[in-house]
């Protein structure tokens, strides 16, 4: 069993999977029976996987979450959607490849489905700015986002992004007020939306494509204000502080959950979504065909005012 990225505090995993490796090729090479030695060493891994994914920090969950082999949003299309079409452009400057979205077709039902994507190579990495949309980005999910809702269909809204572009070219085509109006015009539409924070869901980068009816995490994705990175930066002025900002953020699905931020959690597979593509996908339409379900037979104003309701309830403080 051969893994091409690990975690640091996966590493006791990986050396003990090294030695199963050794083992087998050691019986297979000189023709001994090393079953019992094989059947102790996966106990003993089945123990340390127990241990490490059952108590994981703050920072680990980040570190799961931004997992060079997590699955991104197209890799969830191509698994619980069937009939994608994909739609580019804003039509008014040009098409972001950072966000990637179009009609589809989840187990009979017609939705709208968009998301950020990353890349998988440095290319590609490059082309679609690791997640993180450009203005036109943004105007391009919104026009996907009124088509559904001319066309009476669901939106589902994957999100996968440390932020917005930080670029020049965000400011000139002004990322500010692209992102506040896809937030003014989100509570607006009169069909349901289902936001799944995917991997990571960064500042308003992530709320722009983010306000709906229903918002769940997968179990190793993190939602928040700003990277562990930045706020350790901002409040310790040291950058390495950032699993105590980690902690400080409560930025996990379980501290979300327990807080009322988000209406529910998405399990992953043992080790984190990378880890069983599969899976995952699997997890993600079961839990979107439920809120689908539940959604179902709401008229566009009641939509809309619990939508309303959902985010003012957001950030209250008891005295």
């Amino acid at each position: 069993m051969s893994r091409r990225h690990v975690l640091d505090f996966e590493r006791p995993i990986y050396e003990l999977e090294q030695k199963v490796d050794e083992l087998e090729r050691f019986g297979r090479l000189n023709d001994v029976d090393v079953a019992e030695g094989l059947e102790r060493l996966q106990e003993q891994i089945g123990v340390a996987k127990e241990e490490i994914y059952q108590h994981l920090s703050p920072w680990q969950h980040v570190q799961l979450a931004r997992h060079i082999e997590r699955p991104y949003t197209l890799d969830y299309i191509e698994r619980i959607c069937t009939d994608f079409l994909e739609l580019s452009g804003d039509r008014h400057f040009s098409n972001d490849e950072a966000l990637v979205g179009g009609f589809a077709r989840i187990d009979g039902h017609r939705v709208m489905i968009l998301g950020q994507q990353k890349g998988r190579n440095p290319e590609e990495r490059q082309r679609r700015h690791h997640g993180s949309m450009l203005p036109e980005g943004y105007r391009k999910a919104m026009r996907l986002m009124k088509l559904a809702d001319k066309a009476g269909l669901p939106v589902i809204s994957l999100i996968d992004t440390q932020g917005a572009f930080p670029g020049i070219d965000s400011e000139e085509r002004h990322i500010g007020e692209a992102i506040a109006v896809n937030l003014r015009e989100m509570f607006t539409l009169s069909i349901p939306v289902i936001v799944i924070v995917i991997g990571e869901g960064g500042s308003g980068g992530a709320l722009g494509i983010g306000v709906g009816n229903r918002v769940l995490l997968m179990e190793n994705a993190y939602y928040s204000v700003i990277t562990p990175e930045g706020c350790a930066a901002i409040l310790w002025k040291d950058a390495n502080a950032k699993e105590k900002a980690a902690e400080a953020l409560k930025l996990t699905s379980h501290d979300l959950l327990e807080l009322e931020l988000i209406d529910g959690i998405i399990p992953e597979p043992q080790g984190g979504a990378n880890q069983d593509y599969d899976a995952a996908a699997t997890a993600i339409k079961t839990a979107i065909l439920e809120q689908l379900q539940q959604l179902d037979g709401n008229s566009g104003d009641e939509l809309r005012a619990e939508r309303y309701e959902k985010f003012r309830r957001l950030g209250t403080v008891a005295e």
